[in-house]
């Protein structure tokens, strides 16, 4: 008899660092009811189709796939966003990036350009906390801006917009008064690459050059052509290279930079502001 409670008992994800969990997302997905229902109704028992769907979403992710991808959407802040294998899975570390924009900065009008926005995560975080602000997403992915845009619509967020850029191509004389970033920073030999959900995320949103740096180079370099007096960029970064983010960040002429820590303690983002002369 196929129960709720057995077939949570019994779903085998030996390489998931979180196989309940995993299998609860999977069995409420089959099911089409929240996670809670099946802690409401653990006596239930599946039908058919319900019964073949959650095998085959088991079966997907024991090969490694992220639930993500397999459920097809991802919380991320307060939004539910849809995802797809071209982009990134919006990630908890990430939202950093977004108490930081909303510590930094108040809601009067602001023009924000989020560089790399795969779903339109930070994006839509940022719009969907500050009316008063006009977010601008790009990325070099048409897929993605097309995926970002069906999440704007959905969420009914007239003051955000994306664009295909790749990264500042397509904004030639376009000024912001922040500038956000969670750009590849993976070094193209780390071991990681080969490991958990990554390994079914795109390269291109990941790999930056040998020592993870290019893409946060190459924005440091171009951002103060974008930003408006006393401007603000805030940038991503791996866990060990804040000191490294930070030197470029000085060496581009940004001032007040410092680096803030996630959830974990690690020096998750690096941020300054430009002055223009």
């Amino acid at each position: 008899m196929a129960t709720i409670e057995s077939l949570l008992d019994s779903a085998d994800l030996p390489d998931s660092p979180t196989p309940r969990l995993d299998a609860e997302l999977l069995l409420a997905d089959a099911l089409g009811k929240p996670r809670s229902y099946l802690r409401t109704w653990p006596e239930r028992e599946l039908e058919g189709e319900q019964l073949t769907r959650f095998h085959a979403s088991l079966q997907r992710r024991r090969q490694g796939e992220p639930v993500a991808y397999i459920l097809g959407h991802q919380g991320f802040w307060s939004l539910d966003l849809e995802v797809a294998p071209h982009t990134l899975i919006p990630r908890p570390d990430t939202e950093l990036l977004v108490e930081s924009a909303l510590e930094l900065l108040p809601d009067t009008p602001l023009s924000v350009l989020d560089l790399g926005t795969g779903t339109g995560a930070i994006a839509l975080a940022l719009a969907s906390e500050r009316p008063g602000w006009q977010v601008t997403g790009v990325d070099r992915v048409e897929d993605a801006v097309a995926l970002a845009e069906r999440n704007r619509q959905r969420l009914q967020l007239g003051n955000a917009r994306f664009l295909h850029s790749h990264w500042f191509s397509a904004l030639s004389g376009q000024r912001y008064g922040l500038i956000l970033s969670n750009p590849p920073y993976i070094r193209v030999d780390d071991q990681h690459l080969d490991q958990g959900d990554v390994r079914f995320e795109p390269s291109s949103a990941l790999v930056a050059g040998r020592d993870g740096l290019d893409d946060i180079r190459a924005i440091i370099q171009a951002a103060p052509a974008h930003l408006l007096p006393s401007g603000w960029l805030l940038l991503e970064h791996g866990f060990d290279q804040a000191e490294a983010v930070r030197e470029l960040l000085a060496a581009g002429g940004f001032v007040e930079v410092h680096s803030r820590r996630d959830l974990g303690g690690h020096e998750r983002i690096s941020l300054g502001r430009f002055e223009h002369e």
